[in-house]
């Protein structure tokens, strides 16, 4: 009974996103009425470090992004960056997607990129192919995790 409501832990935020996205896709969305997106993704943050989950960290920038956006309230890791940037990325388990190499899926800036979002990413990729190559226009950052 554990295993099974993990398991609808896990899928619950990516489930949403699919849902989201394709409700997004069923329609046309005049341009400016679209929201921002910003996904961001930190290494060796504790979940009660931000100051809009509870911590002591005073983070009034975070703070509002969460209070007007939407936040993540579970989300397990696969205990490598890389498979956990895949899932996150494709809203598969990394089994699914193919690992790092990601070649059984399509990444959540590709369908981005494909409803009219301009995509952008900066930070740590460590994942097969490149940023550019899954979707994003531009990136700055490390291609090899190092």
């Amino acid at each position: 009974m554990m295993k099974e409501n993990r398991t609808s832990c896990l899928l619950a935020p990516f489930l949403f996103l699919t849902v989201a996205l394709a409700a997004g896709c069923a329609r046309p969305i005049p341009k400016d009425s679209r929201p921002n997106i910003v996904l961001m993704v930190a290494d060796d943050l504790g979940f009660s470090d931000l100051g809009s989950y509870g911590g002591e960290i005073h983070t009034p920038n975070l703070d509002r992004l969460a209070t007007e956006g939407l936040r993540f309230s579970q989300f397990y890791n696969n205990a490598i960056c890389d498979k956990s940037r895949a899932s996150l990325l494709s809203g598969l388990y990394s089994q699914q997607v193919g690992g790092p190499r990601m070649k059984n899926s399509v990444t959540l800036a590709e369908v981005l990129r494909s409803s009219g979002y301009r995509t952008l990413m900066t930070g740590k990729w460590h994942l097969d192919k490149t940023p550019l190559e899954r979707g994003f226009d531009r990136y700055f950052g490390l291609l090899d995790g190092t």
